[in-house]
């Protein structure tokens, strides 16, 4: 914790008699939350993250799942956690070690215990740390009283058997009463940073409402977890993070899913067009569906398809109809969908296929994160087969990235592939809810004159004409075979295929035009240029920032698109002595600008399904500076 002042104690009654709570005013701390996938961890600290976006705070997430949606109780490989860091100040990243870290068994602890900044605070369930649960963790001793945590501040508390006496009177099952005791911790933890459990009592209450004797009794555990914390005094004191001084403005947490969800629907309503999503549902994508299934009164369709095949066909369908066509996916989803978007590339038909990216190959870790798709999105179609790319840099700019995507797509007239992963996907943080007369209309045009009507004839932009079928006088063939560049009929002439695909291929190079002039962070020139894209966003800019404050010369440019290449780049690249490109993959955007630029860059690779921490960016730097 970044600790700047000491403030006022907080006067308090306890047993009748008035005491003092010394309350510590700290900068910013990570914390995370840790048990089995059974354990409400993610429930936890997404409560607790909406309880510090209340309190005016910038802050970052990180859902951390296991693979197995319901692994074995009490197992290393079963671990589920939830990190969050807030701040009075900016934040970027959920933090690179944990301040304090809640365990909810003991293989929580051992998995994530090397992580814990030393000296760090440990709040232990002591009652989950039985013979069986150690034996499944490995441990040969209970590491709470063996001496393994004294380099950390240990606080053991039977959470399990308190949230028992606490609910004991309720009517509820063992097994329902089980499931409270993550209410329980996060009434210590609010307590801990003097948040108020009002709002929170609400939220349950909400949530349960279907359920109001479950409402009652996690209500009540989180009482009694707060309750505890206060009158036992096992905090030598508490601690208060001010509200962060942001843009004014109305706020709001937001998942990158959730964010990427609104971005298509207001896509759709700049463009005054209906939108379809057909989507198999996949980890960790499906949110993207679930959240536009609840939005059907902004004119949104959605269908859950059979399969991957299904899903992105039925999108390019909609899209021949004359609706915004959507698919979503994520890894071994977008190798099943290739051979479609070869047929929409074909077609020239608007649509967005979105991959939130995993790590793989194959099943791989389809909860952990990785960057490993981007050589994929451009190159991994049979024949000469381009698509524009983009790609969100946190969970806020996926609303602007879906509204960009289709921006591209309309005005192209192409498919267009907008990237994501796990690590942005499922992470909140704070948004500025933008005002909707503010965004910049999507321009859509279909053509109703049949006069010297030809499906294949191009505007400026070498976009054909969007037509609606059943048109008057404008019936036209689509299909997968090579088309006449201007009737659109069937054509194997050698001489109009290769006419075709340099059309194709300069339709896409042409975006570039399109591309804002790219933004530099630190210096426009001079010994060290950071290039970065995706989630790797937030990493860069804090090692950055820090790296300046040291002295050192360096500076940063984050690419939102990939395909084409921003105009500017090749200048901006030749400006600077060396060039550092950090990604979560073994080096596919240095391949890139290697074969574009001829230029050396420096990979720094990372393939473990985490993301990249400050300090790893940071001592890098200082190795090249």
């Amino acid at each position: 914790m970044n600790t700047q002042t000491m403030t006022m104690d907080e006067p308090r009654v306890v047993g009748g008699i008035q005491k003092t709570r010394p309350i510590e005013e700290i900068k910013s701390v990570v914390i995370r939350f840790v048990g089995d996938s059974g354990d409400g961890m993610q429930l936890t600290g997404n409560e607790f993250s909406k309880s510090v976006a209340r309190a005016g705070h910038d802050f970052a997430t990180h859902p951390d799942y296991p693979s197995e949606i319901r692994a074995p109780t009490g197992t290393l490989f079963g671990v589920s956690g939830y990190q969050i860091q807030f701040s009075s100040g900016q934040v970027f990243t959920s933090g690179d070690a944990p301040d304090v870290l809640v365990a909810m068994n003991p293989a929580a602890l051992k998995t994530n215990l090397p992580d814990v900044k030393h000296g760090g605070m440990i709040i232990a369930n002591s009652g989950a740390f039985n013979k069986t649960n150690l034996q499944k963790a490995g441990y040969q001793s209970n590491p709470l009283d063996d001496g393994t945590l004294t380099d950390f501040r240990l606080y053991t508390i039977d959470i399990a058997d308190l949230t028992n006496q606490a609910l004991k009177d309720t009517g509820i099952s063992k097994k329902e009463i089980g499931r409270c005791k993550n209410y329980y911790a996060l009434g210590l933890m609010l307590y801990l940073y003097s948040r108020p459990i009002e709002d929170e009592e609400q939220n349950i209450r909400a949530k349960f409402a279907k359920k109001p004797e479950i409402a009652e009794a996690n209500v009540i555990a989180l009482r009694a977890g707060y309750a505890y914390a206060e009158s036992t005094e096992m905090f030598v004191s508490t601690y208060q993070v001010r509200a962060a001084d942001i843009k004014p403005g109305r706020y709001r947490s937001i998942t990158g899913n959730h964010a990427a969800a609104l971005g298509f629907v207001a896509a759709s309503e700049l463009a005054k067009v209906p939108l379809f999503l057909g989507s198999y549902p996949i980890t960790p994508a499906t949110d993207i569906l679930q959240e536009l299934s609840a939005l059907k009164h902004f004119n949104i369709t959605t269908f859950q398809a059979e399969d991957e095949i299904a899903g992105i066909c039925s999108a390019i369908g909609a899209a021949y109809g004359g609706v915004l066509g959507l698919t979503t996916t994520s890894g071994p989803g977008m190798a099943l969908k290739t051979e479609a978007m070869g047929l929409a590339v074909m077609l020239e038909l608007p649509l967005v296929i979105t991959n939130v990216q995993r790590g793989g190959p194959s099943t791989g870790l389809p909860t952990k994160v990785e960057q490993s798709d981007l050589l994929q999105a451009i190159y991994g179609r049979n024949g000469e087969c381009p698509i524009p790319v983009i790609a969100a840099r946190s969970p806020a700019d996926c609303f602007d990235c879906a509204i960009e995507a289709f921006r591209i797509a309309v005005k192209y007239m192409t498919p267009v592939i907008f990237l994501s992963d796990g690590g942005i996907g499922n992470a909140a943080e704070p948004w500025r809810i933008p005002d909707p007369a503010k965004l910049r209309p999507l321009d859509v045009w279909f053509r109703t004159d049949p006069d010297g009507f030809q499906p294949y004839a191009r505007d400026e932009n070498l976009a054909r004409a969007w037509v609606r079928p059943g048109t008057p006088g404008m019936e036209h063939r689509v299909g997968g075979l090579e088309k006449h560049f201007l009737t659109g009929n069937i054509s194997h002439d050698p001489f109009n295929h290769e006419r075709m695909v340099d059309l194709r291929a300069a339709k896409i190079a042409g975006i570039a035009k399109d591309i804002p002039q790219l933004e530099v962070e630190g210096p426009q020139s001079g010994d060290l240029l950071i290039v970065g894209w995706g989630s790797t966003y937030g990493s860069i800019v804090q090692a950055r920032e820090q790296a300046e404050a040291a002295g050192k010369s360096v500076a940063h440019v984050h690419l939102r698109h990939l395909n084409p290449l921003p105009a500017d780049l090749g200048d901006l690249l030749a400006r600077y002595k060396t060039v550092l490109v950090p990604e979560l993959n073994l080096g596919q955007l240095s391949k890139l600008l290697r074969e574009r630029y001829l230029c050396d860059v420096i990979v720094m690779s990372k393939v473990q399904g985490k993301m990249f921490k400050v300090s790893e960016i940071y001592d890098r730097i200082l190795e090249l500076c």
